[in-house]
């Protein structure tokens, strides 16, 4: 897929906030630092769409991208904001939540997950929760150019490894690094051909 335009649409801060529009969305979560910014950046080939910033957790809203104005790419606060109160993460939970249940246009969510790290409990806890709800997701691994190449694939191997222990059919999974834009093609193709599914219903 080759993307020839992508513009900033929306900050919602509740799923009925969200465009009255019935193209697919294909949402982007992960925790705090993830690199999530920098990955939408990389993907849309567009260096200042997604706001990057040096203190993780900035994302406080739903915000919505239109792609070739075909279809949506969703950025999501991330979850596991250690420094914000309980209040507050409880607010950002219920958003993430509301919106990943609630809307109907999306059809994938995208986890990001950085490679350098063995499974943290919130990514799993998450993770799960999509599986039991039902939502179609991918994982993404960020950050591969941290690794040497040697590593990258049995790291990622290794953290889909663990999934086993309650997953049956894994989801499918990405390795990417928006320094060096590995993974953009075969993110771009996934999302490509989940739309011409969709379109053919």
């Amino acid at each position: 897929m080759e993307i020839k335009k992508s513009e900033f649409v929306i900050s919602a801060p509740v799923v009925s906030m969200c465009p009255k529009d019935i193209k697919p969305e294909y949402a982007f979560i992960g925790r705090s630092n993830v690199g999530k910014s920098s990955l939408i950046n990389m993907l849309c080939n567009h260096k200042g769409l997604a706001k990057t910033s040096a203190t993780p957790g900035k994302t406080l809203l739903i915000n919505h991208f239109i792609i070739n104005n075909e279809w949506y790419l969703v950025d999501l606060p991330g979850y596991g904001f250690a420094k914000r109160s309980k209040t507050e993460r409880q607010k950002l939970d219920n958003m993430i939540r509301g919106y990943i249940l609630q809307r109907e246009q999306l059809v994938n969510v995208f986890v990001l997950v950085d490679i350098r790290h063995d499974p943290q409990p919130i990514d799993r806890e998450f993770i799960d929760w999509l599986g039991e709800s039902s939502i179609p997701f991918a994982i993404v691994f960020t950050k591969a150019d941290k690794l040497a190449p040697s590593k990258m694939k049995s790291a990622a191997e290794k953290w889909m490894e663990s999934l086993k222990d309650r997953w049956e059919e894994l989801p499918p999974y990405f390795i990417t690094s928006a320094e060096k834009k590995t993974g953009r093609e075969e993110v771009l193709d996934y999302i490509e051909q989940i739309t011409k599914e969709l379109n053919k219903e």
